[in-house]
């Protein structure tokens, strides 16, 4: 199992964009559920990182359980973080877009969004796609996620009060329901200012995209 990762990690390193298009040849799925899940639109329109003054900002659609995502957010957002977030150039907007081949996708959904409500979206975000042994063992999850929970400190009651309401599950819908609008077919998706980025997704080319967007509106 380490041997996976290891191996995604080498390919995200070289910058191979063989990440997204693998996942973009599979088609857009429906919602895994048994049971149409109704959006809900309360307004909210992902969790963000960095500056709400930066100038660029990629909105990404993502699946907690896909190992490409795992990939990209274990391996080249750290880059992309000291390198553009940091610096005050980029904001990242986070988007679910879970997959109905995944079978818990909307479980660590859920979790990101109840760890949200607690002001902590980002630290369990980090956790779900960094220690990500949880996605290959086809067992419920649940209880690893709640681990998590303790480990950044949440409140276990309201956490589990959360989960087990499904309070989020029509904004998650909501989400899945603007990627598919948005043309999402795979994950993860990024969307620059609003455009489909259809470049590899290391941290290096999207530099490069940033700054020369950067350099063109400043010419202005």
């Amino acid at each position: 199992m380490k041997g996976f990762y290891v191996l995604l990690a080498v390919v995200a390193l070289a910058g191979a964009g063989w990440l997204l298009y693998e996942a973009k040849k599979k088609p857009v799925e429906t919602p895994s559920s048994t049971a149409p899940i109704p959006a809900v639109s309360d307004g909210f329109r992902g969790y963000t990182l960095g500056s709400d003054s930066a100038p660029v900002e990629i909105t990404e659609y993502s699946d907690f359980e896909c190992p490409f995502c795992a990939a990209f957010a274990a391996v080249q957002m750290p880059e992309i973080h000291k390198d553009l977030i940091a610096t005050g150039k980029l904001r990242i907007r986070f988007r679910d877009f879970p997959l109905s081949s995944h079978k818990y996708s909307r479980t660590a959904a859920l979790a990101g969004q109840c760890a949200g409500e607690q002001g902590k979206f980002w630290e369990m975000h980090d956790l779900l796609f960094n220690q990500h042994d949880w996605a290959q063992t086809d067992k419920d999850p649940s209880g690893v996620f709640k681990g998590f929970a303790r480990s950044i400190g949440l409140d276990m009651d309201k956490y589990q009060g959360c989960m087990d309401s499904q309070r989020y599950a029509g904004r998650i819908q909501a989400s899945y329901e603007e990627g598919q609008a948005a043309g999402v077919q795979g994950t993860p998706s990024l969307y620059v200012d609003g455009r489909h980025y259809e470049g590899h997704a290391s941290s290096d080319d999207l530099k490069k995209l940033v700054d020369s967007l950067i350099a063109v509106r400043h010419k202005r």
